[in-house]
C-alpha cells in the first residue's frame, strides 16, 4: 500500500509552534505588506477569511486585517522537513519526497513489522504530533493518485484509508477538479462536455472519453476516475531544478527594482542549493512581459555553482541583455539552477580561457510574431540557440565576465554564505540582506 503524508499549513504551523503566542491566531507567512510581498503560507485561522498562498500580502490584510505577518524562515522549514523524513525512514526506506511538506511512502516491504499500512500511518501521524508538535494528514490507498487524494479529504489532521474494493464508489461523487491535472481551463472544457463529477467519466467508455476531450487527456482522466494509476514510489527521485519566481502586483518598467527582486530570488535559490548540498551548472532567467510574452535566457558554466553572488551576477548579465529598449514592462521575473551535481571540493581552472563555457539559449511564446521563415516549425516554448552576431557577442561577454566570477566561488565566500544562511534560519529571511537591495529600499522610502 501507498501512504501520502501531507503536513497541514506547514510554514504557518512551524511558526505557531516556535512562537506559542501565535497559536490560534491568523498567521500569514510571507513578504512585507509595505511592498509587493506575497503570501507563502497561511494558518487555518487566516484561511477562514479567504487568505491563500500567492495572494499579495497587502490584499490578504484587507480581507483579514487582524492577521499577523511573519517573515519566511526557509532554512528552518528545511531542517524540520529533515526531521519529518527521519520519522518516515523508521517505517520504510521507500520514500518519495514531493516537497518540504509532503511525501509518498511505500510500506509494502515493512507492513509485517508494524501491523499493516493503517497502523504505520497512525504511528507516523502520532510521532509527528508528539515529537515535532505539528499536524499531518495521512492518506492510504493502493496507488499514488488515490493516496494523495485521500490525504486531502479530511484536512487538517485527516486520516483516510480508501478500501481497494470501494474505489469506484469513493470517487464517483467527487468533482472532476479533484483529478490530477485538472485546472481551471480543464474544468471549463469538461463542463462543456457535461462532465462535472467522476461519475460522469465513469459512465463513459474509454473511446467515448477520448472523442469528447481528446485522446491523451481523455485516456488520462478516464483511468483516474476509476482509480487507476500505475506509477510506483520512486525513492531515487531527485530535484531536477531549484527555482523561484515572483509575479508583480503591477507591471514594472523600473529595471533597478527588477534587479533587486532578482537578487532576492537568487538569495533564496542559493540557500536552497546549499541546504541540499547541491551545485548547478546552468543558470536560467525567466521574464514575462506585460503583454504575457515569456522568454528565458540560460547560461551553462563549466564549473558548478551555489554561492548567491555568482548566481546573481550570472543572472544579472543575462538580464542586462534585455534592458535596452526602455518601456518594457515586466510582469514576472524568475531564476533557477539546473544541471546539478553534489557539492564538494573542486579545482577551479582560473587561468584557462576555455575553463568557462557559457551557452546562452532563449525561448519565447512568440506572441504577436509575424509568420516567416520557420514559422510554425517549432513549438512556441521550444529552446533555440541564438545565432546572429549580436547574440554571439552577448554570449562572449557573459563568458568573459563569468570567468572572473567563478574565481570568487572560494572557500571564504562559501563560509560567508553559510554564516548568512544560519543567521536567516534563526532570525528570519530579513536578518541578513545585501547592501544593494537594502540601499535601494531605503532610498525609495526616503523618496516616498
Amino acid at each position: 500500500m501507498i501512504l501520502h503524508v501531507d503536513m497541514d499549513a506547514f510554514y504557518a504551523s512551524v511558526e505557531q509552534r516556535d512562537h506559542p503566542e501565535l497559536r490560534g491566531l491568523p498567521i500569514i507567512v510571507g513578504g512585507s505588506p509595505n511592498g509587493r510581498g506575497v503570501v507563502s503560507a497561511a494558518s487555518y485561522e487566516a484561511r477562514k477569511f479567504g487568505v491563500h498562498s500567492a495572494m499579495p500580502t497587502r490584499q490578504a490584510l484587507k480581507i483579514c486585517p487582524d492577521a499577523i505577518v511573519v517573515r519566511t524562515r526557509m532554512q528552518t522549514y528545511v531542517e524540520v522537513s529533515k526531521q519529518i523524513r527521519k520519522i518516515f525512514a523508521d517505517y520504510t526506506p521507500v520514500i518519495e519526497p514531493l516537497s518540504l511538506d509532503e511525501a509518498f511512502l511505500d510500506t509494502s516491504g515493512t507492513e509485517h513489522l508494524f501491523g499493516g499500512p493503517v497502523e504505520i500511518g497512525h504511528l507516523i501521524q502520532d510521532r509527528i504530533r508528539e515529537e515535532l508538535e505539528l499536524i499531518a494528514s495521512v492518506g492510504i490507498a493502493e496507488n499514488k493518485f488515490l493516496a494523495k487524494l485521500a490525504s486531502d479529504l479530511e484536512k487538517p489532521a485527516g486520516f483516510t484509508f480508501i478500501d481497494p474494493g470501494k474505489v469506484i464508489e469513493t470517487l464517483a461523487p467527487l468533482k472532476v477538479e479533484k483529478l490530477w491535472g485538472v485546472g481551471k481551463r480543464s474544468v471549463e472544457r469538461l463542463a462543456a462536455a457535461k462532465l462535472f463529477r467522476c461519475s460522469d467519466l465513469q459512465s463513459l467508455t474509454l473511446e467515448a472519453a477520448q472523442v469528447l476531450i481528446g485522446e491523451k487527456f481523455g485516456s488520462h482522466l478516464w483511468h483516474l476516475a476509476r482509480g487507476i494509476d500505475n506509477r510506483s514510489v520512486n525513492s531515487n527521485r531527485k530535484a531536477k531544478s531549484v527555482s523561484r519566481e515572483r509575479t508583480f502586483r503591477q507591471d514594472i518598467s523600473d529595471w533597478e527594482y527588477i534587479q533587486n527582486r532578482l537578487l532576492e530570488l537568487c538569495e533564496s535559490v542559493g540557500a536552497t542549493l546549499r541546504s541540499k548540498k547541491l551545485k548547478g551548472r546552468t543558470v536560467n532567467l525567466k521574464l514575462r512581459f506585460a503583454d504575457f510574452r515569456t522568454i528565458t535566457r540560460s547560461a551553462t558554466l563549466t564549473e558548478p555553482i551555489s554561492t548567491t553572488q555568482v548566481i546573481w551576477e550570472t543572472a544579472n548579465k543575462l538580464l542586462s541583455k534585455e534592458m535596452p529598449g526602455a518601456g518594457k514592462a515586466v510582469r514576472l521575473v524568475g531564476i533557477g539552477l539546473t544541471n546539478f551535481e553534489a557539492a564538494g571540493p573542486r579545482q577551479l581552472m582560473l587561468f584557462d580561457v576555455q575553463s568557462v563555457n557559457c551557452d546562452i539559449e532563449k525561448t519565447g511564446d512568440n506572441a504577436g510574431a509575424r509568420p516567416g521563415k520557420g514559422a510554425g516549425a517549432r513549438h512556441d516554448n521550444e529552446d533555440r540557440q541564438l545565432g546572429d552576431s549580436s547574440e554571439a557577442s552577448a554570449e562572449q561577454s557573459v563568458v568573459q565576465a563569468t570567468r572572473r566570477d567563478l574565481a570568487s566561488n572560494s572557500a571564504s565566500q562559501q563560509a560567508v554564505e553559510a554564516a548568512a544562511d544560519a543567521i536567516r534560519a534563526k532570525f528570519g529571511s530579513e536578518a541578513v540582506r545585501r547592501g544593494s537591495t537594502l540601499d535601494r529600499e531605503q532610498r525609495l522610502q526616503s523618496e516616498g
